[in-house]
């Protein structure tokens, strides 16, 4: 199984200041590249508390790009329907040009009404938006002439520039649950970019059945491989121990969910539950997901624990980990954590 690191944005950017979650960035990503990693992601965030360093993934993919060798930089995720593919395709055509053939992106729909100040009019259908220029960008990244709209509204073709490095370009599916979202990316044949977190292994192995059906019989598209890469994202720490290990992430990833609650509340597009919830209940609903992770779904614990928590994803179909590690541990627990993430990988 493969392992990757992920970013997914911690609100800690406040206390320690941007460019020194920069810093950390880099250094965690230099670290994984070193370590075997396969791939690190960084996500596309706006105008919230949770994730404030993270709003354009393609500009700190350029970097970390640069600052590595052999890991993969990817987008996870990236939100269609708030960029005009053409212009996704030259900025990710550079990422892949710096990085000679290591970009991929994993495609969003977007949930939250706020990100949408950036193209408020792609709101209502911004599903049926992302599905479609997702194929688009393939045609765009193959260097098809497609015709657009110029600025004196005629019709004009163009070819995107620069010409990628790689023929094609790795695409995911980002998916929040919905099992019409796993069995869409089948349809279309992009890997998919799922969670561990709010569903239990069964509903989990259900809806992968279900993309693994769909991508079988769907037909063949530009630059997709015979079978879809099944990557889920797990909140991740591996501690000396099991107890070292809950002591260290527990207040932190609390934290983290609390302020990810708040966020959700504050989506108008969203049923707005979370709003009426008081912080006492919202330091409850924290405490009894953590307990949660715990059980299942997470890479939370000594390395024999985690071993088990691999295996168990190994059967359930899972063909990649994104490790979720930036939910408020400081940078040099992230580090140690890898280290021993990273050998218990050679031991299995």
């Amino acid at each position: 199984m493969d392992l990757s690191v992920m970013f997914f944005g911690a609100d800690d950017a406040s206390t320690v200041g941007h460019a020194t979650k920069y810093d950390d960035i880099l250094a965690i990503t230099k670290a994984a590249d070193w370590l075997g990693f396969t791939a690190v992601w960084t996500p596309e965030r706006h105008f919230q508390q949770v994730g404030q360093v993270f709003p354009n993934p393609a500009l700190l993919s350029a970097a970390l790009a640069v600052a590595t060798e052999r890991i993969h930089v990817r987008a996870g995720s990236l939100v269609l329907p708030l960029h005009h593919p053409l212009r996704v395709a030259e900025d990710w055509a550079v990422v892949d040009n710096l990085s000679r053939g290591r970009a991929g992106v994993s495609v969003a729909t977007g949930w939250h009404s706020k990100d949408f100040v950036l193209a408020p009019g792609a709101y209502e259908d911004r599903r049926e938006r992302a599905f479609r220029d997702l194929t688009l960008l393939r045609r765009l990244w193959a260097g098809e002439a497609v015709e657009f709209t110029d600025g004196a509204g005629e019709p004009v073709t163009v070819t995107s520039q620069p010409r990628p490095y790689s023929g094609h370009l790795p695409l995911w599916t980002t998916t929040s649950g919905s099992p019409a979202t796993w069995e869409a990316a089948g349809r279309m044949r992009t890997n998919i970019l799922g969670a561990t977190i709010g569903q239990t292994r069964e509903e989990l192995a259900g809806k992968i059945r279900g993309y693994r059906d769909a991508y079988d019989q769907a037909p063949e598209q530009p630059g997709s491989p015979p079978r879809g890469t099944v990557t889920l994202m797990a909140h991740t720490y591996v501690g000396e121990t099991d107890e070292h290990a809950r002591e260290r992430a527990g207040g932190p990833l609390k934290d983290y969910l609390r302020s990810y609650v708040a966020q959700t509340a504050a989506n108008k597009g969203g049923a707005g539950r979370a709003a009426a919830l008081s912080d006492e209940q919202l330091g409850t609903l924290a405490a009894f997901a953590f307990q949660r992770y715990l059980t299942w779904g997470s890479l939370l614990g000594s390395a024999e624990t985690c071993r088990k928590s691999l295996a168990d994803l190994a059967d359930l179909g899972c063909d990649e980990v994104a490790c979720f590690v930036d939910f408020g541990l400081g940078v040099d627990e992230v580090l140690a954590g890898l280290e021993r993430l990273a050998e218990l990988r050679e031991d299995m």
